[in-house]
């Protein structure tokens, strides 16, 4: 991703300008995510998040005076060469599954499928 200048407004990752970090509405920000906020939290969060921000802005001023390495780089895969035959284990994993069915190692559902 291509920086323009060092203005940190043009780092697509942080989409909050300079402004805000002057005031902001904490309750709209519960609202829109949905959370109960008490009028002390939002009291403390007031405070709290300019001065995050004002620290992200900070870090994104900071311009490095060289190019970061080697972009060229990419992950580096060994040759699979003692390979199995598909289903070599399949008898051993099922025997010593606690519970199987059709040749498969039978779960706890864990994720709810209703809304």
């Amino acid at each position: 991703m291509a920086r323009i200048g060092n203005d940190p407004r043009h780092f697509p990752f942080f989409a909050y300008s300079i402004e805000m970090t002057q005031k902001v509405d904490i309750a709209a920000l519960a609202r829109l995510a949905r959370l109960e906020v008490s009028d002390e939290e939002v009291a403390r969060l007031e405070t709290e998040i300019p001065a995050i921000l004002g620290f992200v802005e900070e870090i994104q001023r900071v311009a490095t005076k060289e190019e970061i390495g080697d972009v060229s780089l990419h992950n580096v895969m060994r040759e699979d060469v003692n390979a199995h035959e598909s289903g070599l284990y399949t008898t051993d994993l099922l025997a010593a599954a606690p519970a199987t069915k059709d040749n498969r190692v039978v779960v706890k559902q864990v994720i709810s499928r209703n809304k």
